[in-house]
């Protein structure tokens, strides 16, 4: 099923999990402002990966922010957070606010069209707060977004807005796996901001 904004707040997903997306937060303007200046400032990295002990270089670009220079590890590959930007720590705040969570870290991506996508996966990294929420902002090219549920296999997907928030907490990671699918109509970039909880031990 597609599942578009509309202006009630529901769970996007039927059962073991929650996903709530509000829509348009910010104006076109500001929207359009803070793309702008992520893609000029963020200092942006071609990620990389280790698969079936081979190294990948993607031609999408990443970067990660945290409140500490804590190291993000993810596909065999570890990344330490830079310091906040001014822009990162307002757009922090705006997420924390309308989510009602708190968050200490943002990992970036930079789709450049919509050749470049994110295969399914779940966000389950151990040094990831359990069951945490992670805060979803996306700016620039409207992009598909799905969710399949491990198990049953049931699908939601709905269009990311720019200027837009998505939040996925609860169990949410543990029986879902979620998803960019690659799309030739796309020809602009498109920016999303993770915000997300690590864990100190």
């Amino acid at each position: 099923m597609d599942l578009f904004s509309n202006n009630e707040i529901t769970n996007l997903l039927p059962y073991e999990g929650t996903v709530l997306y509000f829509g348009k937060v910010l104006s076109l303007p500001m929207a359009n402002q803070y793309f702008t200046e992520l893609y000029n400032t963020i200092e942006w990295r071609n990620d990389e990966a280790v698969i079936f002990g081979k190294h990948i270089i993607t031609n999408r670009k990443v970067a990660w922010y945290g409140d500490k220079p804590f190291n993000y590890t993810y596909s065999n590959t570890t990344k330490k957070a830079l310091t906040w930007t001014k822009e990162l720590l307002f757009l922090k705040q705006l997420a924390e606010e309308k989510t009602e969570a708190t968050y200490n870290s943002c990992l970036l991506n930079l789709y450049h069209d919509g050749n470049e996508g994110m295969a399914w996966h779940s966000d389950g990294e151990k040094m990831l707060q359990k069951n945490g929420a992670i805060a979803s902002l996306s700016f620039g090219a409207e992009r598909k977004f799905s969710f399949k549920h491990k198990q049953s296999k049931s699908t939601a997907s709905l269009i990311l807005e720019h200027g837009s928030l998505l939040v996925m907490k609860d169990e949410t990671q543990t029986h879902w796996q979620h998803r960019l699918p690659p799309t030739t109509s796309v020809k602009r970039p498109r920016i999303n901001l993770t915000f997300r909880s690590i864990m100190e031990y």
